[in-house]
């Protein structure tokens, strides 16, 4: 079968997704704990149930679950698709017929939004799908400059938008990101890239002209995550917010999404694998991807996640945990987890000990870049990140003070991190 046919498997996703808008029960507000503990016993949200076996063989895993994003009126997949390494349009397109309906890209992101335009020419039902960018110039990124810096003016931003719209062969974004907030050591330099009046601008007159539905913030830190992402969320200007967000430690989560519950404002979650590192580490069969994914729906202030899904064999596994339950078999594994690398994981917001470094090495940032490396398989984003920095971390390769390590909360010999990350993310010149 030739994707230009609708499988009837596609036809009764969608009826679901268009026919779920019940309306959600009241939860209590989370309060401030243990995040893992507490966690095990909030019920999944929504969930309609498992993918039935067909012919005494179990059928492919499906989306099961929609869930209402804040005060839009999206209902999007529990478990949804990023696009940062879209291999290719047939990929979107197996995803949608397994009922996912919700595709974060950015312009940035290599082909992705090109190979969106082929799969929403060959769906022919853009309303049945929800397509989120960004607002940053990938040729800027492509050249060596940050991508963030590159958007100025209001007519950056609209043009921005407009290349988006042409890659992607549509009239309209469903969400269009203010991308990457927190990326920069400077709070006040980020609020006001944040509440920028150009940008509001720009958003409200695309919103008039039809081309954007909502207005979005994203944040996986490294820099004031939380503090930045809870201005946004009481400014009143975003629909929805998207955070790093996963079962290690994140403090002061609970009230940005308590906060961003009572204003309407959906939440979605990423990197919730916590580094993805060896993830087959559980004798009782519990899966590290399905454990780690409950453990972020279990909290019904959460909309959906977002996962980068570059094989079908991607989309066969996170779908198997769409609207279950956690199981205390998960809640092993992800201490499991921690236990084998929680010492080793740089917690993506966090920063603290780069006031003890001498040489202001943003070290947060080169950490992050060193995952997608070694444990996302991104080589070549990690580098091209990595050569944006104004500053690296050669200056650690002959440093004796080794005073960041004393500021990690979680102990990490960060200055041996960092000599390593260098290693592998410089440039060398032959």
């Amino acid at each position: 079968m030739g994707f230009f046919e609708v499988p009837l498997s596609t036809v009764l996703i969608l009826a679901r997704m268009t026919n779920n808008r019940r309306p959600r029960e009241k939860q209590p507000r989370m309060k401030r704990r243990d995040f893992i503990k507490s966690s095990v016993a909030l019920p999944a949200a929504t969930a309609l149930g498992t993918a039935p076996a067909i012919g005494g063989q179990k059928a492919k895993a499906q989306v099961v679950s929609y869930r209402r994003l804040g005060r839009t009126d999206i209902h999007m997949s529990d478990i949804s698709c990023g696009c940062g390494r879209l291999p290719s349009a047939s990929l979107m397109l197996r995803a949608i017929d397994r009922g996912i309906n919700y595709f974060d890209t950015a312009p940035d992101y290599g082909r992705s939004e090109d190979y969106i335009g082929e799969a929403l020419a060959r769906f022919r039902q853009r309303d049945k799908v929800h397509i989120a960018s960004k607002f940053c110039d990938p040729v800027a990124y492509e050249t060596g400059v940050s991508h963030l810096q590159a958007i100025k003016t209001k007519a950056d931003y609209k043009t921005a938008v407009e290349g988006s719209l042409k890659r992607m062969k549509t009239d309209y974004l469903d969400v269009a990101f203010v991308h990457a907030i927190g990326e920069l050591d400077d709070y006040e330099r980020e609020r006001t890239r944040l509440l920028d009046e150009d940008m509001l601008t720009a958003a409200a007159e695309l919103k008039r002209e039809g081309k954007i539905r909502y207005l979005a913030v994203s944040s996986h830190g490294p820099y004031n995550m939380e503090k930045l992402i809870m201005e946004a969320v009481r400014s009143g200007h975003f629909d929805l917010v998207m955070m790093a967000f996963n079962f290690m430690k994140f403090p002061k989560v609970p009230d940005l999404l308590a906060e961003a519950k009572e204003r309407g404002v959906g939440v979605v979650a990423m990197k919730t694998l916590a580094g993805a590192r060896d993830m087959d580490l559980d004798p009782e069969g519990a899966v590290f991807e399905h454990a780690a994914f409950k453990w972020v729906l279990a909290h019904p202030e959460v909309s959906g996640l977002v996962v980068t899904m570059k094989r079908i064999r991607d989309i066969d596994l996170y779908l198997q945990a769409s609207g279950q339950a956690q199981t205390a078999a998960d809640h092993r594994t992800l201490e499991r987890y921690t236990a084998l690398y929680g010492s080793d994981y740089c917690c993506t917001g966090c920063s603290d000990c780069e006031s003890a470094c001498p040489a202001r090495v943003p070290i947060a940032s080169i950490l992050r870049y060193q995952m997608y490396f070694e444990q996302y398989g991104e080589e070549k984003r990690a580098m091209q990140s990595y050569a944006t920095l104004n500053r690296n971390a050669s200056p650690c390769l002959d440093c004796s003070v080794e005073s960041c390590a004393t500021g990690c909360p979680n102990g990490l010999p960060v200055s041996l991190k960092l000599r390593a990350a260098h290693s592998v993310l410089a440039f060398k010149v032959p």
